[in-house]
């Protein structure tokens, strides 16, 4: 039996010290303070100021604008910085949902509740973040919706899930196990060819997939053989219907296959 994927947590990617440590990081961002600054000089000649100040009360004034200091306008960091801490925490818990929900439908599947595990590793999908470390669970729960469908006999919706994990980890090895075997069931046997081809490249010395591949290559040729014969009856229909008008049919021509090349030879025959 086709087994699901038994990793305790598939998002190694994710590391809860982060979680931990991102409580702190406010504590290390400080909005800047206003600068205490004084006027620049001393009030050592304070009278003659007084008087410079009655006798050009505007140059006074406007030295005294002019002696104004500015004061550095705070930037809220710990507001921004917060939120990306709370961003990050939002999604480690998502990922640890969907990671729950995973391990709730492999036992569910173990169990051969194939329906209730579907459901569980749609909810996994629903929750798990659209991030890089989540593409592994993502993955896997498409794979394993794949063989929920396999056993359910649904071969079609295992090609179409096998081919979304595969999209999201394309030498995803369990996934074209599990969409060569849908495509076999189905007797597309050229496009399960081609998955156990596809397993070969990644690993080399994976003997099934090599011994698969000997034994779906006699039915794709036994399949091409059958489609070129019916091909020919739907060509000879076709042509009946044409060299009818001319009181002939395609028995007046007969085709003869050359056993070397297998192609067909076309005679008239009156």
């Amino acid at each position: 039996m086709v087994g699901t994927e038994q990793e305790e947590s598939e998002h190694r990617n994710a590391n809860p010290s982060n979680a931990g440590s991102g409580n702190g990081a406010s504590d290390g961002f400080e909005t800047a303070s206003d600068a205490d600054l004084s006027s620049e000089g001393d009030d050592d000649d304070g009278g003659a100021d007084s008087r410079e100040a009655q006798n050009h009360p505007e140059k006074h004034h406007q030295q005294e604008t002019e002696q104004e200091p500015e004061h550095d306008v705070p930037r809220s960091t710990d507001f921004s910085e917060n939120a990306l801490i709370n961003e990050e925490e939002s999604r480690q818990k998502a990922l640890d949902q969907a990671n729950e929900a995973k391990v709730e439908g492999n036992k569910l599947f173990v169990d051969e509740k194939y329906e209730e595990a579907l459901s569980q590793y749609e909810l996994a999908l629903q929750v798990a973040p659209d991030m890089p470390s989540s593409v592994e669970i993502r993955s896997i729960c498409h794979s394993n919706r794949g063989v929920c469908f396999l056993k359910l006999g649904k071969y079609d919706s295992t090609i179409k899930e096998c081919t979304k994990a595969l999209e999201l980890n394309p030498v995803y090895v369990k996934a074209l196990v599990r969409r060569g075997e849908a495509h076999e069931k189905l007797e597309h046997f050229e496009e399960a060819i081609a998955d156990m081809k596809k397993i070969l490249e990644i690993e080399p010395s994976n003997d099934q997939a090599r011994k698969t591949i000997q034994r779906l290559e006699p039915l794709a040729a036994e399949k091409r053989e059958k489609m070129k014969e019916e091909m020919i009856e739907k060509l000879k229909d076709m042509g009946n219907s044409v060299l009818g008008r001319f009181g002939m049919s395609v028995d007046n021509f007969k085709a003869v296959k050359d056993p070397n090349t297998g192609s067909y030879s076309i005679s008239f025959q009156r």
